[in-house]
Formats: structure tokens, sequence, C-alpha cells
């Protein structure tokens, strides 16, 4: 029976591939984008039911966006959330970094 890896010695292992690291690389904003709204959530104090009564959605939307929905909502959509929560959506642009 093979041994069982965890997650973070799998990630590790992962990364050393290029094409892996450049695609899991892409994926950051939206990973960080993710993590402040559950953050913003928890620190509301709403469970994700609360919050779709807040929002009129039904309890699994809220569990997809924060399963990684949030690429395809609209920016109104994120704003909506963020104020549903007390906070105010804020977008900037970060210029890259070279290599």
């Amino acid at each position: 029976m093979p041994k069982k890896i965890s997650f973070k010695e799998f990630k590790k292992t992962a990364l050393k591939d290029k094409k892996f690291a450049a695609e899991y690389e892409k994926l950051g904003p939206e990973f960080e984008l993710i993590s402040e709204f559950i953050k913003a959530r928890k620190k509301s104090s709403y469970s994700q039911q609360e919050l779709a009564e807040k929002l009129k959605l039904q309890q699994p939307a809220v569990a997809r966006l924060e399963k990684g929905g949030y690429t395809s909502t609209s920016i109104a959509n994120l704003t909506k959330i963020a104020d549903a929560l007390g906070y105010t959506l804020k977008l900037h642009l970060e210029p890259k970094k070279k290599k």
C-alpha cells in the first residue's frame, strides 16, 4: 500500500514542475481574495447561511463563492458582498515582479 503524503509534501513536490508552478502562481490572486472574503465573513460573525439571507441568496451560493467562485463574479456583486459584511471593496494594480 502506498504511503499517504500530506498536502504540504505534495505541494512541495508538485511546485518543482515548472508548468504546475506557473499555473499555481496564476491562482494566487483568486486564493487571496477568497481568503479575504472568508476572514471578513467570520470577523463579521456571519455564518454562510446568514450572509446568504442578507444577500437574498441561498447558502450553497455563498459556499460556491468561498470555494473559488469569485473569478466569475462581477465587481458590482463583489462590492455588494463586501458591503453586506461591513467592508469596502478596493481594487488596485501592482507592477509585475521582474524575474
